[in-house]
């Protein structure tokens, strides 16, 4: 099976795909926004990307979701929960960690099914 890559640099890509299944990392370009807005932005992008690689948010499997501080939890949850359609959580975790850059406030790593037919 081969492995495609896209927005490949030397250190990352910006979404994998193999055996039907994506694989993608995200931030919000929003580098001064507060964290709601910062993740309303991520998952703008992820769902963009998600229907370019032939996928969509109904099809997720796994997200975590790193916040620079967990006094963010309900601000980023409440902006996930109206995305998010019922029925179609992922597994998921939510950790706080030092995020690459000081501005960011939200990142995700997430897996998507590819949709078939």
């Amino acid at each position: 099976m081969s492995i495609q890559r896209y927005g490949t640099t030397r250190r990352y890509s910006d979404a994998v795909v193999h055996a039907a299944t994506v694989y993608l990392v995200e931030v919000s370009s929003l580098a001064t926004a507060g964290v709601a807005e910062q993740t309303a932005d991520m998952l703008a992008s992820v769902e963009r990307q998600l229907m370019a690689l032939g996928s969509d948010k109904h099809h997720l499997l796994m997200a975590t979701l790193y916040l620079a501080d967990m006094a963010d939890y309900d601000a980023m949850n409440a902006v996930w929960d109206a995305w998010l359609p019922e029925g179609c959580a992922p597994t998921r975790a939510c950790v706080q960690a030092r995020l690459a850059k000081p501005e960011y406030r939200v990142e995700i790593a997430l897996t998507a099914a590819i949709v078939q037919g």
